[in-house]
């Protein structure tokens, strides 16, 4: 059994042996990688991307990536004639890729093939060839593919990301493409979408605190604004309440002007939801007061944000 101190090595190890396969492909982009992203910008089709064991893993997360970045793609089942085909193999001389390939040219289709040997039988029968290869895999019996399949799938990512560029495809589309999830709310959900279905507490300046404890309690959004006449003078916490406490001076002389934290964070409500998470961290609070054409409009809290799946 290995100690604690050696099970942490292997794995730093194994971290160390993948980072340094990823680095060195840079030095692969090459005038291929150029040409498979014009290729593909100008196909009037879809990308397919399909591989072998291991591999086909790798390229059915490439067919989601590709999808949510503006590259409509797919696998085998869906090839048809226009369609660029990339092709995923460590070895490119396996049985089932020789089998295969004859296949992927009866429509005419152009093949990249993303290999991890420029020598194979799938590169040298590939129209364009991404170099996806690596000196050894982090697997101490160099067998187990680990390196290998992490070039691919980086090398993968550094192509559809360079397509998303070229596409200038935006934050605004990004949301187009996850309309119902956290990563497409992060981009189009407002404050105004969800503080308007909450309490609005607020009090008055000179309100004791009998009132205010009454606010914060009954709009259970653990915070109140208070307001001198329509505009913000300040915000009272359950923090703030707590504090007050060990106050020497009598509760029933306090009034809400005497607790209050003046000039309170507030936010706009058109703001992302995501940005006011931001400022929630970066300000370690759960809520923050909402303004809206520069007048007090409500409360966002954070309890609202987790409902939303953006945490």
């Amino acid at each position: 059994m290995k100690t604690p101190e050696e099970i942490r090595q292997i794995g730093l190890r194994t971290i160390e042996e993948e980072a340094a396969a990823i680095g060195n492909l840079g030095n692969h982009l090459n005038e291929d990688f150029i040409r498979s992203v014009e290729l593909i910008l100008n196909s009037t089709g879809r990308v397919i991307v399909t591989g072998i064991g291991k591999s086909a893993n790798i390229a059915a997360k490439l067919v989601s990536t590709f999808n949510s970045t503006g590259t409509p793609a797919g696998d085998l089942g869906m090839i048809r004639p226009g369609d660029v085909i990339i092709c995923l193999s460590k070895s490119g001389d396996t049985p089932e890729i020789k089998v295969l390939l004859p296949l992927l040219r009866l429509m005419g289709n152009k093949l990249i093939g993303l290999v991890g040997n420029t020598e194979s039988y799938l590169a040298k029968n590939s129209d364009l060839i991404l170099n996806a290869s690596v000196n050894r895999e982090a697997c101490p019996n160099n067998l187990a593919p680990t390196a290998s399949t992490t070039a691919q799938l980086v090398m993968g990512d550094a192509l559809a990301v360079a397509l998303l560029e070229c596409r200038g495809f935006s934050r605004e589309d990004f949301a187009r493409y996850h309309p119902g999830g956290a990563l497409g709310k992060r981009l189009y959900l407002k404050v105004s979408d969800i503080y308007k279905f909450n309490e609005k507490p607020e009090v008055q300046i000179n309100d004791d605190m009998r009132s205010v404890l009454l606010e914060i309690s009954s709009k259970r959004l653990g915070a109140t604004a208070v307001l001198n006449g329509r505009k913000l003078a300040g915000i009272i916490t359950d923090g703030d309440i707590r504090r007050m406490l060990h106050r020497e001076t009598p509760v029933e002389n306090l009034k809400a002007s005497d607790i209050m934290t003046r000039d309170p964070l507030t936010i706009d409500s058109g703001i992302l939801v995501a940005d006011a998470l931001d400022l929630m961290r970066k300000n370690n609070i759960t809520q923050i007061l909402v303004m809206e054409n520069e007048e007090y409009a409500g409360v966002i809290h954070l309890h609202d944000i987790l409902k939303e799946g953006i945490l």
